[in-house]
Parts: structure tokens; C-alpha cells; sequence
């Protein structure tokens, strides 16, 4: 009975290391794993080139794009060939590109030729993929084949394209083909706007308007020539739209081009109706509000920002406040930030802690191959401060008057800069710091150039 008692023992306590020596051996090849890694960030860098038509820097040879990932972006060692390896998006000439705020989606709307005024829209991929999504919509009959228009910051709901119509009107004592002394009357401009249902590819809502000027402004032969760059209030419940002013002479109704700048207009309606428009003018700046290919109007803090152009005393950032009226206390002359004259603003965009990137010309700058371009500047919208980004070199032949786009991934803005036919790269500010990274190579072909990123 003791021997079969020991053996029983002897078996436990055999079994007992065993489990023990496992037990170790199990801890010591399985250790405590490192935690896990927070996941990259990132985002789709789209680049836009244009390709040359007829004259070197022209745009018209149609629009490519490449997307890349944000940290190749910054990336010298990177080659981007859109030129050789993009996707060609459709439009005769220049395309006019939008992109979602998170990089994703890319929207056009086809300028000109047979195509034009046709919206798609495409899911970035990566490279020269991007795959279409959703139907086509035509907003042609309602504003034409070579549209202006804008993606409206309300979450990537809605687009807005314009256009306006002139006609003189002269009395029954002429025409205007023969006109004599006091037949001028005024110049009629109609406008027209269209919103664009961005998800489901649809009409939301169309308006015709006539927009006057005062009778004293419309006597002197004033009308408005050009809207553009539509964009929402705080409220959500007006829409501005930028305008130029040109004038005739009331005498003969011809063009005159040599007449005093009035003060920068913007022409506002209710949202989403579009209806009752009213024209708000500025006592600070004076010239065009309707910029050109980039969006020239951004809600920051409440407000919307606007740049004018053509502007006597050099461009201005105009203030429009939340009772939808100028703010002439906000006085931000560019001639004065950066210490040059004749500055104007070309493009430019605000990273969402009020700093901005824009791109300039002045009185200063040299004559290139598609006319006299500029340079990038810091601007801080509080403060009213704007420095010259030094970093990004300059050269004559870097052409920006059609730059179209500017990628803003948190408080980083990226930029492209390449002369018009040679290489460049794009190149990454740091809003926050104002750090500027060289990143990745823009390979370019003869007499075409990049027209920004999305």
C-alpha cells in the first residue's frame, strides 16, 4: 500500500514539473508583443497638367492627371510623368477641374467642343487610374459649352456654374451700327446660375436675372462682363459671385478701355433659391472680383474671403461679412504685405487655420514665354501678413495665370511649380511653420505646363 502510495506520489509531482517547464518554455519563446503601430495617414495628391495647343503655354491640347500618395508627394526621389503616363480628361481644351476635400473624388466638367458643359466625376486610384462613377449630366442648356463653374464647400453636395449676357440698349434715333450723339441708353446684363446636384448628377435649381448697376454708374456706360466663382455664406442662405466691370463710352457705345476702376462688386442671391439678386460693392478695393480658372472665394471663421484683381492700388483680400455686406475695416492691400507694386493675385488658397498660399504677379516680374508670371507668397488672413515664399524658385517661364488648383491636406498646402516645357516639382508648405519641402519631380514636354494640385 506505502509503495503503491509513493508511486502515485512520484507520478503527480512528475506531471506538476512537466505543466512547470512548459509553462517556461511557453513564455520565454512567446514574449509580450510591441503595440501595435498607429497606421500611416494619407491622401491622393492629383496633379493637373495641361498639354500645349497651338503656342507654348496655351493649355489648349487638353487636360492629363496622375494621382500620387501624399508622402511620394513630398518625395524628390519621385518621378510624376502625367504628360506621358496620366488619364486624359475629357474636354477639348482645358479642363475645369474640382476635387472632394478628402482627395477621393475627382469632378470635371468638359470646356468647350462637343463635349462641353458635360459633368462626370472619377474615384482616385492611384496613377493614371481613375475609374468614372455615377452618370453624365449636360448643364449646356443652361449655361453653355465652355461653362464657369465651382464646387460650393458644403461637402462636396453641390456645384455652381454661371454665365452673363450684354446687349446696349440704344433708343429709336440708332442702332448699334449707327449711332449718333445721346442714343446710348445702358448696357442689359442677364445672368444665368445653375446648381448642381454633385452625388446624383442632377439639376437642382436655375435662375435668370437681370443685375443693374446704379443709374448713375450705368449712365457713365459701366455693366457688369464676367461672373464667376460662386461660393456660400456662413448661413448657408446666400450665394456670392464674383464680377467684372467694363464700360463703353455713352457718346459712341464702343469699348472704352481707359476709364476709372469702380469699387469691386459681388453679386448676391438667396440660397438655394437663387433668387433676389442684390450687388454689394466695396470703399476698400477697387477691380474685378471674379478671378479666373482657381476658386477666388473662401469661408474661413465666419466670414468669406475674396481676392480682386486688376486693382489700382495692387489686389486686396475683401472681407464679406455674416450681414452678407463688405467689411471696409479689413484692409489687406497685397502691394503693401509684400513690398512691391502692382500686385495680382492669380490664385490662391487658405488652409483651414487662416494661413494661405498665393500665387502673385507684380510690376516686377519678368516677361516669359506666356507673359510676365510670378511667384508664391505666405498669407496669414488675421494677421494680414504675406511673405514671399523664396524657397520655390522663380523663373520667368513658370506660367500661373491658369493655375487651376492647390491640395490642402490638413495645414499643409501643396503646389506645383515647373517653366513652361521643363521639368520642376511640387513642392509642400507648411502653413503652421511655414517649413517648405522639395518633393516629387513633375516631368514636363515641350511647351506645356502643370496647372496645379487637387
Amino acid at each position: 500500500m506505502t509503495n503503491l502510495f509513493s508511486t502515485i506520489r512520484n507520478l503527480a509531482l512528475i506531471a506538476i514539473s512537466a505543466w512547470l517547464l512548459m509553462s517556461c518554455d511557453k513564455e520565454e519563446i512567446t514574449p509580450n508583443p510591441d503595440p501595435t503601430p498607429e497606421p500611416t495617414e494619407s491622401r491622393w495628391i492629383t496633379v493637373a497638367a495641361a498639354r500645349m495647343g497651338d503656342n507654348p503655354g496655351d493649355g489648349n491640347g487638353g487636360t492629363l492627371i496622375y494621382a500620387i500618395d501624399s508622402e511620394d508627394a513630398r518625395d524628390p526621389s519621385v518621378s510624376v510623368e502625367p504628360f506621358d503616363n496620366g488619364f486624359i480628361v475629357p474636354s477639348n481644351r482645358t479642363a475645369r477641374l474640382q476635387a472632394s476635400e478628402d482627395g477621393n473624388t475627382i469632378f470635371n466638367i468638359s470646356y468647350a467642343g462637343d463635349t462641353g458643359g458635360n459633368y462626370s466625376k472619377y474615384n482616385v486610384e492611384g496613377g493614371q487610374n481613375f475609374e468614372q462613377t455615377g452618370s453624365e449630366v449636360s448643364i449646356a442648356p443652361y449655361v453653355g459649352s465652355a461653362p464657369r463653374w465651382i464646387k460650393l464647400f458644403d461637402g462636396d453636395q453641390t456645384g455652381a456654374a454661371v454665365y452673363v449676357s450684354t446687349e446696349h440698349e440704344i433708343d429709336d434715333n440708332g442702332t448699334p451700327d449707327d449711332v449718333t450723339d445721346d442714343t446710348y441708353l445702358r448696357t442689359e446684363a442677364t445672368m444665368g446660375i445653375v446648381t448642381l446636384d454633385l452625388v446624383n448628377s442632377s439639376i437642382k435649381e436655375f435662375q435668370e436675372h437681370s443685375i443693374p448697376l446704379t443709374a448713375e454708374e450705368e449712365a457713365q456706360g459701366y455693366y457688369i462682363s464676367r461672373i464667376d466663382m460662386p461660393v456660400l455664406n456662413a448661413a448657408g442662405d446666400k450665394i456670392y459671385i464674383g464680377a467684372r466691370l467694363s464700360k463703353v463710352d455713352p457718346e459712341t457705345a464702343e469699348r472704352d478701355n481707359d476709364y476709372e476702376i469702380l469699387g469691386s462688386k459681388t453679386i448676391v442671391l438667396d440660397y438655394p433659391s437663387l433668387l433676389n439678386p442684390s450687388i454689394i460693392t466695396s470703399s476698400v478695393g477697387h477691380g474685378n472680383t471674379n478671378g479666373y480658372r482657381s476658386i477666388n472665394a473662401f469661408l474661413y471663421d465666419g466670414s468669406v474671403y475674396q481676392a480682386n484683381q486688376s486693382d489700382p492700388e495692387g489686389s486686396h483680400i475683401l472681407k464679406i461679412d455674416s450681414d452678407n455686406q463688405y467689411d471696409d475695416s479689413y484692409d489687406f492691400n497685397l502691394d503693401e504685405a509684400l513690398g512691391v507694386e502692382g500686385a495680382y493675385i492669380l490664385a490662391w488658397r487658405p488652409a483651414a487655420n487662416g494661413k494661405a498660399v498665393l500665387a502673385y504677379r507684380h510690376d516686377g516680374s519678368e516677361e516669359g514665354v506666356a507673359g510676365a508670371q510670378g511667384f508664391f507668397a505666405l498669407v496669414d488672413l488675421e494677421a494680414r501678413t504675406a511673405e514671399l515664399i523664396d524657397e520655390i524658385p522663380y523663373d520667368p517661364d513658370f506660367y500661373l495665370f491658369q493655375y487651376q488648383g492647390f491640395a490642402v491636406y490638413e495645414n499643409e498646402i501643396f503646389v506645383t511649380q515647373a517653366p513652361v516645357g521643363e521639368n520642376g516639382n511640387i513642392y509642400v508648405i507648411n502653413t503652421n511653420t511655414g517649413e517648405v519641402t522639395r518633393g516629387a519631380e513633375l516631368v514636363n514636354v515641350e511647351g506645356s505646363h502643370f496647372i496645379g494640385t487637387f
